[in-house]
């Protein structure tokens, strides 16, 4: 069988077989491989050496197990989850900003192995037991998890654009009612991201082939809006290059009024023929009533 097969019908025996590999025919030093990559890739809480590690049996958190996800769309590097995309003084002067002030993407595994897991685990989604978190238009690949007794089920999955993790289970540690993660988890990380890639500018995966689309742009709504159970319509955002362009603009603006006089001065007393140049909140303020200006997302 190969790892492909074993990842697409979540054999267990495949992952332990293979952590025997990777440790040259000792199972505790190919765990302790496992170990260094998980916590390169992000996942920090504690990871118990036992013989059921290779198959995901220590508990992590969802944001972790996330993150650490997004390590296989990103060619390889892993990234800092954050919530701050940048920090302003009460005049509106950025003082940090996180693409450009923050922690930077770290390459932790070679770009070719993120590839290949990419493939695998997009075999997954597509033919294999996360089939439920099929998304209309758009590749993803991702893996279910089911702990024993059916406590826990997980779906964690990715598009070019965007990464997701879906934890259910019961607070007491009871047994669910044979819940799987290809069951609601996969289904309820397939509806929050119908709605999360409406009208997105679609990327693909790295080395998996994007869906021929029917729609004569990128930007179509690529999830299905219409009909019983449909997602609620999703604002329109902006392009990466519409992002782009608008940040661009707002460095401009920032640089025209440190260059403005100091306060108290009129207007009047520019040179003859200069225009009366606007501020950052007069142009935010002409934009929000724009109704064709759109949310704009931060990487």
């Amino acid at each position: 069988m190969t790892l492909t097969d074993g990842l697409r019908r979540s054999i267990n025996t495949i992952a332990v077989k293979l952590s025997i590999a990777i440790g040259n025919g000792n199972a505790k030093a190919g765990r302790a491989k496992i170990i260094q990559t998980a916590r390169a890739m992000g996942l920090h809480t504690p990871l118990p050496d036992t013989p059921s590690l290779p198959i995901g049996a220590d508990e992590v958190t969802v944001l972790e197990h996330t993150v650490a996800y997004a390590t296989f769309p990103n060619e390889g590097k892993a990234v800092t989850p954050h919530g701050v995309l940048e920090v302003r003084t009460g005049n509106g002067q950025v003082v940090w900003r996180f693409d450009r002030d923050g922690p930077k993407p770290r390459q932790v595994l070679p770009q070719q192995v993120a590839l290949d897991m990419n493939y695998m685990m997009n075999k997954v989604a597509e033919e294999g037991t996360g089939r439920r978190a099929l998304l209309n238009g758009v590749r993803i690949a991702g893996k279910t998890g089911t702990t024993n007794a059916y406590r826990d089920g997980w779906f964690v999955g990715f598009s070019g654009n965007l990464v997701g993790g879906v934890w259910m289970g019961n607070d007491d540690y009871s047994s669910t009612n044979r819940m799987t993660g290809g069951s609601l988890p996969a289904m309820t990380w397939q509806a929050i991201m119908s709605y999360a890639h409406q009208g997105i500018e679609l990327k693909p995966i790295p080395g998996i082939a994007p869906k021929p689309s029917p729609a004569a742009t990128p930007r179509a709504h690529v999830a299905a809006v219409s009909g019983p159970g449909a997602p609620p319509l999703r604002p329109t955002v902006l392009t990466q290059r519409g992002a782009d362009v608008l940040v661009h603009i707002e460095q401009l603006m920032d640089d025209a009024r440190r260059a403005l006089p100091v306060a108290g001065t009129q207007v009047s007393e520019l040179p003859a023929g200069s225009p009366n140049p606007l501020t950052r909140a007069d142009a935010l303020a002409s934009a929000s009533t724009d109704p064709t200006v759109a949310t704009m997302r931060g990487n």
